[in-house]
């Protein structure tokens, strides 16, 4: 009965925002889990082209630069951490500009798509299902770094972020997230898809 009252009077309310930043990756997962399974319920159903076949390039160096950024977060995380303010501005600034390069290569991916291979999202059904799983993929990659560039921002202006750790730590599970996902619709779009 003590372990049961000392349990009880030692027990806290998880953190709020451990919570909420879990939730909203629970969140996005299935709504993430309902757009990967339209596109692959929909593989090869377009009664005309372009398929995947003949318009897609695997994104290598993209998809690469993407998967780098989780390793840089995290190593500015950590120097954050050790309070090592200018290694903290070098990873989470190499953080930037690896999500600004997948970015601006899915841009020149699309333009591609759309003014060479005549690919819209009302082309077919590959047109409709592509744009909105790698589009809304890419729109978690903006927000993501409208958050990135505001942390450092607000640092390199003298803000004490070392004060917001907690804030940041969620920001780069966030991006670990962004990260794990691309994981999932590169193979759902440019392996199996294809």
């Amino acid at each position: 009965m003590a372990d049961a009252l000392t349990m009880e009077r030692d027990w806290q309310l998880p953190d709020r925002g451990t919570v909420g930043i879990l939730f909203l990756i629970v969140t996005e997962s299935a709504l993430f889990a309902i757009f990967v399974a339209t596109y692959l319920i929909y593989i090869g159903k377009s009664p005309v082209g372009p398929y995947p076949r003949d318009v897609l390039e695997i994104p290598v160096v993209s998809s690469i630069c993407l998967l780098s950024s989780s390793l840089t977060v995290y190593f500015a995380e950590h120097a954050l951490l050790h309070n090592k303010l200018a290694r903290f501005r070098l990873w989470w600034s190499a953080t930037i500009l690896l999500g600004l390069e997948f970015l601006i290569s899915t841009g020149m991916e699309w333009r591609k798509l759309i003014y060479e291979d005549h690919l819209t999202i009302s082309t077919n059904l590959f047109g409709s299902t592509f744009y909105s799983l790698v589009g809304l993929h890419a729109s978690h990659v903006i927000v993501g770094l409208v958050f990135l560039i505001l942390v450092l921002t607000v640092t390199l202006m003298g803000f004490p972020i070392q004060t917001q750790f907690r804030r940041v730590k969620f920001l780069s599970w966030y991006w670990h997230f962004v990260d794990a996902i691309w994981v999932i619709v590169f193979t759902v779009v440019y392996v199996i898809g294809r």
